[in-house]
């Protein structure tokens, strides 16, 4: 028997049924990611495998012991199952070395001294051992994070639950709480997360879970989810997580925003440096200078170019593909597109990248779709 065992798992609420038949197992020691679409019960799943949901029927066998069954003595077995949230959870009126003593010796029986002193040593083992006399309020959002996740080994847990740790979190912070999960990761937790950051699932992970509509759609190591999909849904998803959206409004397009929007996008798929400054020089000069300036010619306004950024797994090369059908149907001539009237444009977009011919309908001949290979 594995040490989980989720068996025909459902939660229904009164109008909506976020679990519709979850099955799945999980080893001890090993790294679970899940992944899947938005409202489709990743969160509800972890929050029902710990019963702070109660599902509405099937089980969950963890040690061999059935999490739904009435006569479980529920208090025991959360404390073998550490949880981290996306928003915290610490006691803000508590310093941060008070909020990881709180459970054992609340729930553990542990004497102060002896709790103070393991405390101190999981701060360390986080990288906040300075902090341990401040106050939440005085913390960052990753070194909250960080104090959540030291709060929950305190309790000496035999599985660690983390509900997307790092959706809350600032780009520049994701790292550092990334970095102490790896960790962990090393030591031979058995961890199972829901996290949006493909990187982590791809690179930690002993299995993926992909979920969809309510059931584990497909389960597999992280080289057959990312790199050989058997669903066209997993597909589907694994490719929208690694693309950069972004319509192109003229005259009025949001340029910060666009540019912090693309920069959040590199932070979080961790491309790196080089390629991170190729992709962003070949979008800002079509967005701040060639784009407009066909749109200014041929009178148009509004959404012009539809932008579709896409990093492979490899991270060594990008494509870019844009999509100019708005601006060809506000009257653009389809020869404008190749922004030969301004040469530095064009030297400076064929320096980082390379005009290739896009795939689908712009293969046919359709000439509203220009598509770049950066890097």
């Amino acid at each position: 028997m594995s040490y989980i065992e989720v068996q025909h798992l459902r939660k229904e609420f009164l109008d909506v049924t976020p679990l519709k038949d979850v099955n799945a197992r999980v080893e001890r020691g090993e790294v679970i990611s899940i992944i899947g679409p938005s409202g489709t019960g990743k969160s509800t799943f972890l929050r029902c495998l710990n019963r702070l949901e109660t599902p509405t029927s099937g089980h969950i066998l963890i040690d061999g012991v059935d999490m739904c069954d009435p006569k479980t003595n529920l208090p025991a077995m959360r404390r073998k199952i550490g949880m981290v949230f996306q928003g915290f959870n610490l006691f803000g009126h508590m310093l941060v070395v008070e909020n990881v003593m709180y459970g054992p010796t609340r729930l553990l029986g542990m004497g102060k001294q002896e709790a103070y002193d393991e405390a101190m040593q999981l701060l360390g083992q986080v990288g906040l051992k300075d902090k341990a006399l401040s106050f939440p309020h005085e913390l960052s959002g990753g070194q909250k994070q960080r104090v959540a996740i030291a709060r929950s080994l305190a309790m000496h847990p035999e599985v660690i639950l983390f509900d997307e740790p790092t959706s809350a979190l600032d780009p520049a912070m994701v790292s550092e709480v990334l970095s102490v999960m790896k960790d962990l990761a090393a030591e031979g937790y058995t961890m199972i997360v829901v996290t949006h950051e493909m990187s982590f699932a791809r690179n930690v992970s002993d299995r993926v879970f992909f979920m969809n509509k309510g059931e584990v759609w497909e389960a597999g190591p992280p080289e057959q989810i990312f790199e050989d999909p058997q669903r066209p849904e997993t597909y589907g998803f694994v490719f929208s997580a690694r693309s950069w959206k972004w319509e192109l409004a003229y005259p009025n397009n949001d340029h910060p925003s666009m540019e912090g929007s693309l920069m959040e996008f590199f932070m979080r798929q961790l491309v790196g440096r080089r390629l991170a400054d190729a992709c962003q020089h070949v979008v800002e000069e079509l967005a701040v200078e060639c784009l407009p300036s066909v749109a200014r010619q041929a009178g148009a306004s509004g959404t012009i170019a539809k932008f579709t950024l896409y990093v492979p797994e490899s991270g060594q090369k990008a494509v870019l593909e844009v999509d100019c059908h708005n601006l060809l149907e506000n009257g653009a001539d389809p020869d404008d597109l190749r922004f030969e009237r301004d040469q530095l444009s064009v030297a400076i977009i064929d320096g980082y990248s390379t005009r290739v011919s896009p795939k689908g309908d712009a293969a046919a001949g359709d000439s509203a779709v220009i598509c770049y290979e950066i890097g």
